[in-house]
């Protein structure tokens, strides 16, 4: 069951992700927050009702740190792509993310079957590779390329990325879905803060505001299928072990890559195609080990 829920969850943050890169060509990724998170709470909120539980006080809390700390991942992420070439960022900020949350599993005592830690340890691989794009730095402004700041705040994004999943493992199922909620709100604090900083020391860099009907519905969309992916996720680390359903879930670039490529026509590099192998072969050894 975590594997199937876990892949689930990475296939639909791999479109939300899509979907929320479409609506930023728009705007910008703060201003494609603005309408997607709100949708992804009223999704969470809905869903938390229908399947009961107790708002717990502490299951809110776990949860509203966890959210807390994947917005200020996501938004981290995004200022290390103004930092430094993708082909850097992206493969650090997704290995710090799944490397976290194993070695978290394996000091709480996790073990997996030698065939199913095979299977991880190519899932992390894949991970990396098809993380890979072009690298850009010979186009890199100066201070600006892989060796600034960009591989440094990849890394804490994807440390940030990892508490999230450790933070909602720690939530436990005893609240149902109102964790969710507290990540949610979460999100909403992080991506305020992040407005209200830009607005008081840095005015007008927030970028345009999200218009048309196309746009707007992407990013709710997006928002919609996120907040999807969290149950997904959620009802995943709570049904098996964190290291797994972390590494596992961690596979969604590689759907967002896909995607590019179906939508816009965007090559896939040898690396990239290299690394959509390596995760099937990952998988399987999981699955059947």
């Amino acid at each position: 069951m975590v594997i199937t829920l876990a892949l689930a969850a990475a296939m639909t943050y791999g479109v939300a992700d899509f979907l929320g890169g479409a609506a930023a060509r728009h705007a910008s990724a703060l201003k494609a927050l603005v309408w997607a998170v709100p949708a992804g709470m009223a999704l969470i909120l809905a869903s938390a009702l229908a399947v009961g539980g107790a708002p717990a006080a502490p299951a809110l809390a776990w949860g509203a740190g966890a959210g807390l700390a994947g917005g200020a991942g996501l938004i981290t992420f995004y200022r290390a792509l103004a930092q430094g070439p993708m082909s850097v960022v992206a493969p650090v900020s997704a290995l710090a993310a799944s490397l976290l949350p194993i070695a978290v599993g394996v000091a709480r005592g996790e073990r997996l079957e030698p065939g199913v830690l095979a299977g991880v340890l190519l899932c992390l691989v894949a991970i990396v590779l098809v993380s890979m794009e072009e690298n850009e730095e010979a186009d890199a402004p100066a201070g600006r390329g892989p060796l600034a700041n960009g591989p440094l705040m990849a890394g804490v994004s994807g440390v940030l990325f990892g508490i999230f999943f450790i933070l909602l493992k720690q939530a436990g199922d005893g609240a149902g879905l109102w964790p969710l909620v507290g990540a949610r709100l979460g999100n909403l604090a992080a991506v305020a803060a992040a407005l209200l900083a830009l607005a008081l020391l840095r005015p007008g860099t927030a970028g345009p505001r999200l218009r048309g009907r196309l746009p707007i519905g992407l990013a709710l969309l997006s928002g919609a299928l996120d907040a999807t992916a969290n149950i997904l996720y959620f009802l995943a680390v709570n049904a098996g072990m964190l290291s797994l359903a972390a590494v596992l879930t961690s596979l969604y670039p590689a759907i967002t890559v896909l995607l590019a490529r179906i939508a816009y026509s965007e090559r896939l590099r040898t690396v990239q195609r290299l690394g959509l192998v390596v995760a099937a072969a990952g998988v399987t050894l999981v699955t059947v080990g």
